[in-house]
């Protein structure tokens, strides 16, 4: 498995392209390999392949808006294809509302045309997590709904460790519940009082989500950090580098 960087940590960096290419070069001189595109400014897909190329990263992963991808779902594969990327996340929907946990048919839906054109056209749909999916419909949560209304060949899931802690579930479980559908995931510790952490400064334990994910066929796990409580993001990237370094990843 490889690490990366998801670039919605380091966001406030990314405001203009000058400023989103400087960015890229500090991951790579970092030690990083690939990344995930979100939070970004725009950019031409094409232009961004080259400078990726240039520097030794792969995109392998995006955040897309929801409009473009139910709207301009080609037009979003051909972008992907532009930039050697095959999986198209999405950010969330809405079930953090009163209410929301009961929008898992919306969400099927709106979602199923968009996933079979993606696929169609060569890309996996990933969708990524917060607590909210932990919610409870009955007897089963928001996210075993997802996963069972929506086939494994059309939808993914961006599992992210801190937001199954935090919705008051196991991520290495729930990493294992979706075998087959997990080729990336987003590592991200919790510590104390819910505070978003560096990988490894946190009371995840990542021994057991490691092995969860090499079990059930992940190929990259992202290091992203909403929060970095006052640090220098960059410097919060290094520190979890270091850490999945020493566990064996690069």
């Amino acid at each position: 498995m490889k690490i990366g960087a998801q670039f919605y940590t380091i966001r406030d960096f990314c405001k203009t392209k000058e400023d989103l290419y400087e960015s890229l070069k500090k991951v790579a001189n970092i030690g990083y390999t690939t990344v995930q595109l979100s939070g970004v400014c725009q950019y031409d897909p094409a232009e961004m392949k080259r400078e990726l190329d240039r520097l030794g990263l792969k995109c392998v992963l995006t955040h897309t808006s929801p409009d473009r991808i139910q709207n301009d779902t080609l037009q979003v594969a051909a972008d992907h294809t532009a930039l050697g990327c095959d999986n198209v996340g999405l950010g969330g929907f809405d079930y953090s509302s009163e209410g929301g946990e009961n929008k898992v048919p919306l969400f099927i839906e709106t979602y199923t045309e968009p996933c079979k054109i993606l696929k169609s056209e060569g890309k996996y749909f990933m969708y990524h997590n917060h607590a909210a999916e932990f919610k409870k419909v009955g007897n089963k949560t928001v996210m075993e709904l997802m996963a069972e209304g929506m086939p494994k060949e059309l939808m993914g899931f961006t599992v992210d460790t801190y937001w199954v802690q935090v919705g008051g579930a196991d991520p290495a479980d729930y990493i294992e519940r979706l075998s087959g559908r997990v080729p990336v995931i987003h590592l991200k510790d919790c510590a104390y009082g819910q505070k978003m952490a560096v990988i490894g400064e946190g009371n995840i334990n990542f021994d057991r989500v490691f092995k969860a994910a090499e079990a059930s066929g992940t190929k990259y796990m992202m290091v992203e950090q909403d929060d970095c409580n006052g640090e220098d993001p960059f410097e919060c990237l290094r520190r979890s580098y270091e850490y999945l370094k020493a566990c064996g990843f690069n």
